[in-house]
């Protein structure tokens, strides 16, 4: 039994574009209004969530440095 095996560089390029694609859809019914106020919350959650990581992410590099 043979499968076709995908190399794991065009497995994760098939990902991003699959969430890239995600994120366009997502981005283009928030801007017109059409996300329910649930959606629109966990969205806000997110977003602040990874801020967050970023933040913390740049005071530990800029600890080590």
């Amino acid at each position: 039994m043979s499968s076709i095996v995908i190399p794991r560089e065009q497995a994760i390029r098939n990902a991003r574009a699959a969430l890239d694609q995600a994120l366009d859809r997502i981005a283009r019914d928030r801007a017109e209004g059409r996300l329910t106020p649930e959606a629109e919350a966990r969205l806000q959650l997110a977003e602040a969530r990874y801020a967050r990581r970023q933040r913390e992410r740049q005071q530990t590099a800029a600890r080590a440095a």
